[in-house]
């Protein structure tokens, strides 16, 4: 099971994003996928807010490598400068006629991306095989007012959209780790209910499996059956 974030690692995640730093900072600082930090930024910042504040990372990214940019020529000349007793005149005109010809560009505006990126290699994104999952003792899931399993299909998760649409069509059940998080996905016209024994997925798993239902997603992982 991917690694669960505590509260106060969830409230220092959103407050170091707010003040700058990238999901792949955070993703390596607290020793976790780049998708889980991106999920849980996305359950404490309304969508908008959230895409603002990945602009305005970017953008402050993308304005101090242009600075960087600039400024390397003049860095270069100043070392040969503090350094001219090492010189004889001829290597420091030749340093002097480097920085010359090194080509000035002046400030580019770059249009910032209006998405979130992932680098992490493939198989983070793969589907686990139930059997291989160590689930916790106890699950939420969200039924209908007549009990009845809320089953979709993959591309109602926009988390997995990237994925071929042969598996987009599959059916899921949704499961979740945290009650508060299963309440807040919960209409009026339904209600959560509380899974105590997690083995209960692989006992039913042959008649998951026969209703054409071979995914369970949560929150860290998509699980196949």
């Amino acid at each position: 099971m991917a690694k669960r974030l505590t509260e106060e690692q969830k409230e220092k995640i959103l407050k170091f994003f707010s003040e700058g730093k990238t999901i792949e900072d955070l993703s390596k600082e607290f020793n976790c996928t780049k998708l889980t930090i991106s999920r849980n930024l996305k359950r404490n910042l309304v969508e908008k807010k959230y895409k603002e504040i990945i602009i305005q990372n970017k953008n402050k990214k993308n304005n101090n490598n242009v600075e960087e940019s600039i400024k390397a020529p003049n860095s270069k000349l100043k070392l040969a400068s503090n350094n001219n007793d090492f010189l004889d005149n001829q290597n420091l005109s030749e340093v002097n006629d480097e920085v010359d010809n090194v080509p000035f560009t002046p400030f580019l505006e770059l249009k910032p991306l209006d998405l979130d990126i992932e680098n992490s290699p493939r198989k983070e994104f793969s589907s686990a095989p139930l059997s291989e999952i160590n689930l916790p003792k106890t699950v939420f899931m969200i039924v209908d007012k007549n009990i009845e399993l809320q089953i979709k299909f993959l591309k109602d998760y926009p988390e997995w959209s990237f994925l071929p649409s042969h598996d987009l069509n599959r059916k899921t059940l949704e499961i979740f780790f945290d009650l508060r998080d299963a309440k807040k996905s919960c209409h009026k016209e339904q209600k959560v209910i509380k899974v105590p024994n997690t083995d209960v997925f692989r006992i039913v798993s042959p008649i998951l499996i026969s209703k054409g239902i071979s995914r369970i997603v949560s929150s860290e992982t998509l699980i196949s059956i």
